[in-house]
Parts: structure tokens; C-alpha cells; sequence
């Protein structure tokens, strides 16, 4: 017997979704065609994770952290978050109207845990779902038939959808990479280090020199500052870079020219309101095994573990093309 393409299967059956139901088709292609990759989606999920956090007033980094009170607000804040994003005009019946079509949005942080409420019977649901531990998320459409629904048994009567019929989901975007949250998955024997310090200058410091080679983001910066003016903290003229720059680690940022260099070492890139760290080694341009940038007359790579570390040499001026 061939084995089951499951994948192949589930694409099937949101096909036949998709030419059964002329509005949802109408709306998926819409969706699809104003975030291609999921980039912007991704991008509003994280930010309203953040949001919730706090980090900057409270230094909180975990889902687990946040009083269910606004634990239950999440829903709301990414359907507000999700409208201004993508100017999604105000429905009359639902929360939105896309392509003209009537769209209620719902959230759970926890897969299937979708609350539908009576009113949307009928409609089409955006169904959002975003996990901060697994940095995963996924976006589709449903219409809410009563069939596919499971009896209400809280008392605003809000139901479920059945395990069963979670297939006629047409999904958008399905276990997508959430941008990570750095702090949460740090070691915690890192990430103890990092919080040690009463400066949140110190801080910072500690959290470039521990966390090199990924992208971290503003809000993580934030958090860990707890300062009004962390973007200052990153920066020279006593911010992290100066002070790590004897260690040899540089911080590269959004800028085109920290992009292109990021590139050149072989390194995540920074996307907008991020940075990535790496300590790194002059070398002779002779070492094919090793990316190179050519910054202040000389080759740097990024260092070995046992390579000796040497001062790093300046970055570039901060312009963006």
C-alpha cells in the first residue's frame, strides 16, 4: 500500500472548501494577496504579544506571566491590531467586512480553543492562533455551519469547532515561524545572567555578549533596559557596542550597510527594529572556509571559539538606502 499523503489530503479538502463557498474563496485570495508571505501577519502577532507583556514597565517575557484578565484581552488586541494593519473596513454584523464580505475574527492561544460565538453562525471566521513557546502561528478561514460546532456550554453560549472537522479550515498560513522571543528561549542560566545587573546598561551588555548570532528584537532590548531610552543603550559613545568593541563583538542593526555585512559573515540579517551580535576575528582574505566583510582596510570572520579576541573594528555609518 502507498503511503498516506496527509498533507496532500488536507490540501484537497481546502480546495473543495474553496470552490464550494464562492466568499470564501473571495476572501482568501484577498488575504493572500495583501500578505503573500504572512510577513505582516507574523509581524502584528508578535507585536501583540509584546504588547501584553510590557516589557519595558514590567520585564515580563512569558505568556505564563501575564493575570488572566489580560490573557482574555489577547483576542481583542489582535482584532483591533490585525484592522489597523490592514485597514479591514468595519463590518455590520461581524468585526470586519473584506472584499465586502462579512468576517468575524477569533484568537486562541491554544490550538483549537477557538470560541465562536452565536451571532456568527453562518459567517466566515478568521480563525488566529499564535504560540509564543513553539514560535509558531496559523491564520484561516472557517464558515461556522452548526454541524461542525460543538454543543455551547458556558453562559454566553459560545461554542467550539469538533477535532473532526477542523479539516474544512482553509488556512492560510498554518504552523508558521512567529519571530522568535529571545528571552523566553534563552538558557535560563543566560538568561539569569542577563537580569543580574542592577544597570540596564549592564544588562544590555550582558544580553549581546550571551545571545550572538540571532536576531533580537526592540522589544527585547526594551524589556531587558527597563528604560526610556534603551535605543540609546545599544549604540557607541558608552552604549553596548563601544563597550563590547574590545571584546571584539560588533551589533549590527537595520541599517543597509549592517544588513550587507551581516550577509557577508553568513549571519541572520536584521530586519526592521532588530540587531544581531557576533564576535569576530580579523583575518587574511586568503581563508576561503569562513565568510568575510572587508571593514576598516582589513577581513574580519566570525570568530572561533578558540580564537583570541582582539578589539572589533567600527561599523559602518548608520545610513539607510
Amino acid at each position: 500500500m502507498l503511503p498516506i499523503d496527509i498533507h496532500a489530503a488536507q490540501n484537497i479538502r481546502v480546495a473543495d472548501e474553496l470552490q464550494l463557498d464562492a466568499e470564501l474563496q473571495t476572501v482568501h485570495s484577498e488575504l493572500s494577496r495583501m500578505d503573500p508571505e504572512g510577513e505582516r501577519f507574523a509581524t502584528v502577532l508578535r507585536n501583540t504579544i509584546d504588547q501584553l507583556l510590557n516589557g519595558e514597565v514590567t520585564g515580563r517575557y512569558a505568556w505564563e506571566s501575564l493575570y488572566k484578565t489580560e490573557r482574555t484581552h489577547a483576542g481583542t488586541l489582535v482584532e483591533i491590531n490585525l484592522q489597523r494593519e490592514f485597514k479591514f473596513a468595519d463590518g455590520r454584523a461581524m468585526d470586519y467586512r473584506i472584499a465586502d464580505i462579512e468576517v468575524d475574527c477569533k484568537y486562541s492561544q491554544s490550538f483549537g480553543g477557538w470560541m465562536i460565538p452565536p451571532e456568527a453562525r453562518g459567517h466566515l471566521c478568521l480563525l488566529v492562533w499564535a504560540n509564543d513557546q513553539e514560535s509558531r502561528w496559523s491564520a484561516g478561514l472557517f464558515r461556522v455551519k452548526e454541524e461542525w460546532l460543538n454543543k455551547g456550554s458556558n453562559r454566553d453560549s459560545k461554542l467550539t469547532i469538533k477535532a473532526i472537522h477542523r479539516d474544512k479550515i482553509a488556512w492560510l498560513w498554518h504552523t508558521a515561524e512567529l519571530p522568535e522571543n529571545v528571552l523566553l528561549h534563552m538558557h535560563p542560566t543566560d538568561r539569569a545572567a542577563v537580569f543580574a545587573p542592577q544597570s540596564g546598561q549592564q544588562r544590555l551588555n550582558e544580553l549581546f555578549r550571551r545571545v550572538q548570532k540571532r536576531r533580537i528584537s526592540r522589544n527585547v532590548v526594551r524589556t531587558v533596559a527597563q528604560q526610556k531610552d534603551y535605543m540609546k543603550r545599544v549604540r557607541g559613545n558608552g552604549g553596548c557596542r563601544s563597550a563590547l568593541q574590545p571584546e571584539g563583538i560588533i551589533i549590527m542593526g537595520d541599517y543597509d550597510s549592517h544588513k550587507r555585512i551581516a550577509a557577508q559573515l553568513g549571519l541572520p540579517i536584521p530586519q526592521e527594529g532588530e540587531f544581531v551580535a557576533a564576535r569576530v576575528v580579523e583575518v587574511r582574505e586568503s581563508e576561503p572556509d569562513r565568510p568575510t566583510a572587508f571593514l576598516n582596510g582589513h577581513y574580519w570572520a566570525c570568530a572561533r571559539e578558540l580564537d583570541t579576541p582582539h578589539s572589533a573594528p567600527l561599523l559602518p555609518s548608520h545610513t539607510k538606502q
